[in-house]
């Protein structure tokens, strides 16, 4: 639940920016960029990014423009209403998660505490 009792809807919003580049590395026939949550990372969870083709019993689909973003069930629950984006700046070009269920952020942006 989130603040005011109002329940965090089990949805992952796609940038436009993020939408692009998957389309733009994602480039072998039915490919997908899937996220997962494990724990880890100096905040307790940690983001995993990775490029799949393999589809499990549990994941739910997200697309946006063509760009098509895999979850599974468990990682959705800690990703319920967060955007994915694709930032590039001085530091480099990466995914990013903006997450309204986590309570704190590591510096990296790369892992998460709830």
């Amino acid at each position: 639940m989130a603040e005011g009792g109002m329940a965090v809807t089990r949805q992952l919003l796609i940038s436009e920016s993020a939408a692009r580049r998957i389309q733009k590395v994602a480039t072998a026939g039915d490919s997908f960029l899937r996220i997962g949550v494990s724990g880890g990372g100096c905040s307790g969870f940690q983001y995993n990014f990775e490029l799949s083709t393999e589809r499990q019993d549990d994941d739910h689909e997200f697309t946006r423009d063509g760009a098509k973003v895999v979850i599974d069930d468990t990682s959705l629950d800690l990703l319920a209403g967060a955007e994915l984006d694709f930032v590039e700046d001085l530091s480099g070009a990466q995914f990013q998660m903006r997450n309204p269920n986590a309570s704190s952020s590591c510096g990296c942006g790369m892992s998460f505490s709830v």
